[in-house]
């Protein structure tokens, strides 16, 4: 369990700081559009870029946490509902075998 835990941790890291390599890359894209922009002003335009990306995205990976979990607990419930359905069927069905193999034998042994 632990080593699962670690594992998602180590993946939520690279997944994240993929994102902000991302960020940085649209950000550089997005000042190379405003030529006029001088250094600092490319740099401060970047950096405000950046922070709304992964501002932004952060709020939408934990809208997707949120999802993620509700159907999680949606699914557990209909597996649970199907699994004692199917159960119930199972041992319904089982039980009308068993009978039908008394009767059955109940009528051979009386002749």
């Amino acid at each position: 369990m632990q080593v699962e835990r670690a594992i998602n941790e180590i993946e939520g890291y690279l997944l994240w700081e993929a994102e902000k390599d991302r960020a940085r890359t649209r950000a550089a894209a997005f000042c190379a559009g405003l030529p006029w922009l001088t250094d600092t002003q490319r740099q401060e335009v970047e950096l405000r870029y950046c922070q709304d990306q992964r501002d932004a995205s952060r709020a939408y990976l934990e809208r997707i946490a949120v999802r993620s979990a509700t159907l999680r607990t949606e699914y557990q419930s209909v597996y649970r509902a199907l699994r004692r359905r199917l159960i119930t069927g199972f041992v319904s069905g089982t039980l009308a075998v068993a009978v039908l193999v008394t009767v059955a034998a109940v009528g051979l042994t009386t002749r």
